[in-house]
């Protein structure tokens, strides 16, 4: 995958014809070139986004590259959210090879044909076909198979993810207003015996109504251990004493009913993904290696490899540090030292599981709290934690390239 902008430049050939496309949700536009930057199509191409569109794009490249006399096309696109998903998959089943331009290059150089800041189909394909052939761009990489269900699998996990702790909230929002009590009977605000209850007797005053035997029975009709008489005393005797709001309960119980169906349906959903995820991890060579590494779990392995793809096409772990927007950028200039930071330019959601990893093996693993307890107390420049965390990020970088590519087992003794 490596790959510098010289070689980059020299893909693009005399008998090369570039093609920049500026992506939208229904219509895209295009703009073709040779390798000297003289246009071949006389103004912005529209073409929708169908297979109808898809395959008159492709008869006008064809054609235009029959009249100019060239071998092969080059297209770059600036990837607008999902919108060019359809278009690449198009591309590469029909052989035609396709780059993508960073969008922040493409803000930064629209100025340079005509001074200005503005945006338009007609200016965006030509900016892009520039960057192209100044070998300004980066390989876009489309998994398949167990790597693109475990991708979607594992993007979904963080939205239902999401979703869940949102009704989570919302619940404790509530409880804190019609019956602050309940949060002295049970640890965590999603309890399965305390959630029977307030499904059946949303307010304190209903709970009363129910007493103790109601109470107990809603939970032996349930099935449910650990919950008995004495259980059931202290949520009455909560009930009874609560200064929880009295004003517009008809509204609040049905609320509470709402939204304890919005957890639970969040949590079955999320129950159902991460089976999945399960199942999708055993597909990938060597990734249950990965979970003999002690403070590693299956969701960031998943999450990992789903962000990743398949390591495989990665020269270095250089290139996966960059990839996670965790490599170190430099701010000096002459006799000015300024602070080196990571540059967080890579997949945010990578960066994240991996930081997230990282303070967990900190806290589990004693070879990982070894190392950070070295960078935060050497002599010589001790890093700040949050430093030594991103340190830690990395390293679990390499050990998570040498597992996946060599298919070695972790070895405490070379950490």
């Amino acid at each position: 995958m490596n790959c510098t902008q010289n070689k980059k430049i020299e893909q693009v050939k005399e008998t090369t014809m570039i093609v920049g496309i500026d992506v939208g949700s229904e219509k895209h536009y295009f703009r073709a070139f040779n390798w000297r930057g003289i246009e071949l199509t006389r103004k912005p191409v529209a073409f929708s986004n169908s297979m109808e569109g898809f395959n008159s794009f492709y008869n006008t490249i064809v054609e235009l590259m029959q009249k100019s006399e060239l071998e092969e096309a080059l297209v770059g696109i600036e990837p607008t959210g999902h919108y060019w998903f359809d278009l690449g998959q198009f591309m590469g089943e029909k052989d035609i090879k396709f780059v993508m331009v960073n969008p922040h290059h493409v803000h930064k150089t629209k100025e340079l044909d005509d001074n200005s800041p503005s945006k338009n189909d007609r200016k965006d394909p030509r900016v892009i076909a520039g960057l192209v052939r100044d070998g300004r761009y980066f390989y876009s990489y489309m998994p398949t198979g167990a790597y693109a269900e475990l991708r979607n699998a594992s993007n979904r996990r963080f939205v239902l993810a999401k979703e869940q702790t949102r009704a989570k909230n919302r619940l404790q929002k509530w409880i804190a207003v019609y019956f602050p009590e309940y949060k002295g009977i049970y640890t965590h605000i999603d309890a399965k015996g305390g959630m029977l209850v307030l499904k059946k007797a949303p307010t304190p005053e209903e709970i009363v109504r129910l007493g103790v035997e109601g109470i107990i029975k809603i939970w032996k009709d349930a099935k449910l251990r650990g919950n008995g008489h004495k259980k059931a005393m202290l949520i009455l005797a909560a009930a009874m004493r609560s200064i929880g709001l009295k004003a517009g309960l008809t509204e609040a119980r049905m609320e509470i009913q709402d939204l304890i169906e919005d957890y639970e349906l969040q949590t079955k959903r999320l129950e159902r993904v991460n089976d999945l995820i399960k199942g999708l991890c055993q597909q990938v060579r060597y990734a249950d290696k990965l979970l003999e590494i002690k403070g590693i779990g299956i969701t960031t392995v998943a999450g990992f490899i789903a962000e990743v793809g398949d390591i495989t096409r990665f020269d270095s772990t250089k290139e996966l540090q960059k990839l996670a927007g965790l490599e170190l950028v430099a701010d000096s200039s002459g006799k000015h030292n300024g602070k080196t930071k990571i540059s967080k330019r890579g997949r945010k959601r990578l960066r994240y599981l991996l930081f997230e990893a990282a303070i967990s093996v900190v806290g589990k693993n004693e070879e990982f709290k070894e190392i950070h307890r070295y960078y935060t107390t050497r002599e010589k420049n001790p890093l700040k934690k949050m430093q030594s965390l991103i340190v830690v990020a990395c390293k679990l970088i390499r050990v998570f390239h040498a597992i996946l590519t060599k298919g070695i087992r972790y070895d405490a003794s070379k950490m």
